[in-house]
């Protein structure tokens, strides 16, 4: 959401936001212990709870797309909890249809604005019961297979350091016999033995974060054996703390090991870093060239749920920056 959005929501709506995401813009966070996870979250909730209704949700679709399309971004994966939604709709599943329903929208009208097309993916919460999630990926189950507009994935997300795993895995069997891709957080909070839990138990398509792995070169052979993609958000990295400078985010690691990455800018509105600031990143602090970078961009479509026209497209974009004089 686009920090303008979260205060024009605001003010629509009476509520007033914390001075993080109105003065002192951008926030400053970190989290090195638990109390710097809780300002994240705490300010996380404070812009969700600003979006109270239809147009509310229809408006950060829309701007999410054309945001990412100014960029240069053909395909965005908004990754979506309905719960917090559905008091304002009448349930998880209007929630959620809305959310379906401005994605096609936006993508009948892609070629005219300008705009990235987009997939929509459902996410569980880890600090919820187990079955809520199971209820959530019967959602998804049901929204699936409808063509490229229809829900695509499965993830799980929040603190990955609440709750128990394997009490997911579950969730993620009925998604995953739905044939969705299967998303969930790991290995940014927790280290290795936590993304070793979840290879094994949620069997991932690909991993938010993934990024601890590099600690025990084990679990990152074994997720480049697998071919799970990891998605990489050294913007959002720092900003939390989980790395304390830019240089120390294991990207080239990752890359030399072989792995499968798709760069993501995590949440622009509280890291104030677009996926943009991730590739000239990846470039000026990380050292990637030309052809490094451009493997990047091929693999986040190899990584997505995108049609196969989106990408075709984009590799020949790819392939033609590639070609272009510097």
């Amino acid at each position: 959401m686009r920090v303008e959005t979260v205060r024009d929501m605001a003010l629509g709506h009476g509520m007033r936001l914390p001075d993080s995401l109105r003065g002192a813009y951008p926030p400053r966070l970190s989290a090195a212990d638990e109390r710097g996870w809780f300002r994240f979250q705490r300010l996380y909730d404070a812009a969700r709870h600003c979006v109270r209704g239809e147009a509310d949700m229809r408006r950060i679709v829309r701007e999410a797309a054309l945001d990412d399309g100014a960029e240069g971004s053909r395909w965005l994966e908004i990754q979506v909890d309905p719960t917090s939604y559905a008091p304002f709709v009448g349930g998880i599943t209007p929630a959620m249809e809305i959310v379906l329903d401005e994605a096609r929208s936006v993508n009948a009208t892609a070629d005219e604005t300008g705009s990235a097309r987009v997939g929509v993916l459902m996410a569980a919460s880890r600090i919820r019961h187990p079955l809520e999630a199971r209820t959530l990926a019967r959602l998804a189950a049901q929204h699936a297979g409808r063509g490229p507009e229809g829900v695509l994935g499965f993830g799980l997300s929040n603190d990955e350091r609440r709750g128990f795993t394997p009490d997911f895995a579950q969730a993620f069997r009925i998604a995953e016999r739905a044939g969705l891709a299967l998303v969930p957080h790991s290995g940014e909070l927790l280290g290795p033995d936590s993304v070793a839990e979840t290879l094994e138990v949620l069997r991932p398509d690909r991993l938010g974060h993934g990024v601890r792995s590099v600690e025990d070169p084990r679990v990152l052979d074994a997720i480049v054996e697998a071919g799970v993609a990891l998605e990489v958000c050294p913007g959002s990295n720092v900003s939390l703390g989980v790395y304390r400078e830019a240089p120390d985010v294991p990207l080239r690691t990752l890359v030399e090991a072989g792995a499968t990455i798709a760069l993501g800018a995590d949440d622009p509105l509280l890291f104030d870093s677009r996926l943009l600031d991730q590739y000239e990143t990846a470039r000026t602090v990380h050292g990637l060239d030309d052809a490094e970078i451009a493997r990047l961009a091929r693999d986040s479509f190899r990584a997505s749920r995108a049609p196969q026209v989106v990408v075709d497209a984009a590799m020949a974009d790819i392939d033609a920056w590639l070609a272009a004089p510097a």
